[in-house]
């Protein structure tokens, strides 16, 4: 079920540089929240396009979500001040499965794409192990948030300034050579998704990936988020926003 609705804004933070935290109050939005799904935000008058963004936690009729301001749409988001409505619909999107028989999860996002890994991992229920990664230490965010709620987290920088030095897709396998696992998720950078799957496969592990794509109607008429996917014929390409944005990783091709 989705909703368009008039949301409070209840709390608004900067986490880091044009790093915003927002808190709305929805019942309806927060009750029906599965893990990997978004919103399609109306960001202001200026702005004619809504904005898909992840939801990184539905609890006790609110949502919150993260976003890094980009362009024009989220720098109008980020104006909006507490008390201020936002014009929302959501929960969109095919979501993260989550099972109880899953008992050794890994969760692995990068960038802004470990925000839509927060719910997910909380309905782990301390079982994943985590593995984050960011551009540098000033862009590490969510850390400690992390820590609570998962068995392990691991936090690398692309340029070693901060926690493991390297990609973290590397930081995984290397766990993964002598750990057990049978389920990975991931979000982030396509690079950082072509990796995962691929080490994922040769380890003959289970992957589910979130894809981040442009939209433009986040119902699945505009066809903008098309994705390539194994099949031919007519179902050679899927919807990001009602087919995903989650997709067993060998169901899709990944292209840069």
């Amino acid at each position: 079920m989705k909703y368009n609705e008039l949301c409070k804004l209840v709390s608004k933070k900067e986490i880091s540089t044009g790093i915003f935290d927002f808190v709305i109050e929805s019942e309806n939005i927060a009750k029906d929240t599965q893990c990997g799904q978004f919103l399609h935000i109306n960001c202001g008058d200026g702005t004619f396009l809504r904005r898909p963004i992840s939801i990184c936690d539905a609890y006790d009729g609110k949502v919150r979500f993260i976003f890094e301001v980009k362009g024009q749409g989220t720098k109008d988001l980020a104006k909006k001040e507490t008390g201020d409505m936002i014009d929302v619909i959501g929960p969109l999107g095919h979501g993260f499965e989550v099972s109880d028989g899953v008992k050794h999860p890994v969760v692995i996002g990068g960038g802004i794409g470990v925000f839509p890994l927060y719910k997910l991992t909380k309905e782990l229920g301390g079982r994943a192990d985590v593995f984050l990664g960011f551009r540098s230490a000033d862009r590490v965010v969510m850390e400690k948030e992390f820590e609570q709620i998962s068995n392990m987290t691991i936090v690398g920088t692309d340029d070693g300034s901060y926690g493991y030095d390297g990609y973290i897709a590397a930081a995984m396998e290397q766990y993964l050579n002598f750990h057990d696992c049978d389920m990975i998720y991931s979000c982030g950078p396509m690079p950082m998704l072509k990796a995962v799957k691929k080490i994922a496969e040769e380890k003959g592990i289970k992957c589910q990936i979130s894809l981040e794509q442009r939209m433009g109607c986040g119902i699945g008429a505009c066809l903008v988020c098309s994705c390539e996917t194994v099949n031919s014929g007519a179902d050679k390409y899927a919807k990001v926003c009602t087919n995903g944005p989650v997709f067993y990783s060998e169901e899709v091709t990944l292209n840069d």
